[in-house]
């Protein structure tokens, strides 16, 4: 994943609002979003090389999703596939809190990462560029490659973006309409994370268009305070045209 925007709690209705997009090259092997065998109650995208998933869901109203943290001196190409911790979250039966502080100790083996967790009660984040891990109050927050929140053009807009996109709710076109934003921002905006400038400028958008690297899927997760939850999953062509349509409703467990 390369951007995630949630609204946690910042809807009275609403009280999680997800919207995503996962960069990933486009010769990387994967399955769109299905219940997964052995495990009838994820729901997720499959990375088919490294066996885990960048973002999924439960029946029973767990969420995780993961982004990868941009700059080659945080790559460990011997460490375990960063998709398993949101794998792992999902499969177990521990609080955010309790979860993190379990995989906090071994999180310097991985290449960089940002992972958010909530098992509906509580929303947290563990980065382990730095180590920075803790439960976020309700508010919006934006992810890309870098820390919670840092405030990249993209970051910034998409946040200003879903928090306007909220009051379409249950309407979620406005949601995928910011994820197809594919506006660069100029190089002065830019950060400066080792990439060439121009593939920087290329990753700058929110929707990224190129043959080789780009935006494989957006996924938007809304739910009610009833904890209906609806997944929604378009996957792109490497020209950035739709390809599949997911869509799931998933009721409360009693």
């Amino acid at each position: 994943m390369c951007l995630i925007l949630v609204a946690w709690h910042a809807h009275p209705d609403f009280p999680l609002v997800v919207a995503a997009n996962r960069d990933e090259f486009h010769d990387r092997p994967s399955a769109p979003a299905d219940y997964w065998p052995g495990h009838p109650d994820l729901l997720a995208g499959r990375d088919l090389r490294g066996g885990g998933t960048w973002l999924g869901i439960t029946r029973g109203g767990r969420f995780a999703a993961l982004t990868n943290f941009r700059g080659s001196e945080h790559l460990k190409p011997d460490g375990p596939s960063r998709g398993g911790l949101v794998t792992g979250f999902l499969t177990d039966s521990r609080t955010p809190d309790v979860y993190l502080d379990a995989v906090t100790p071994e999180a310097s083996c991985y290449s960089g990462f940002n992972l958010l967790v909530s098992d509906g009660k509580t929303l947290g984040w563990l980065g382990n560029v730095g180590m920075h891990r803790r439960l976020l109050p309700p508010g919006i927050y934006g992810l890309s490659n870098a820390l919670l929140d840092t405030p990249w053009p993209k970051v910034e807009q998409s946040k200003s973006a879903l928090a306007a996109a909220l009051h379409a709710l249950p309407d979620c076109h406005p949601l995928f309409d910011l994820l197809r934003d594919d506006r660069t921002y100029s190089e002065e905006q830019l950060p400066r994370t080792g990439v060439d400038i121009a593939f920087e400028q290329l990753l700058s958008a929110a929707f990224v268009r190129s043959p080789v690297y780009g935006t494989r899927n957006s996924t938007v997760l809304i739910e009610d305070i009833r904890g209906k939850r609806l997944f929604l999953e378009q996957t792109w062509s490497p020209d950035g045209e739709p390809t599949k349509w997911r869509q799931f409703e998933l009721s409360p467990i009693h």
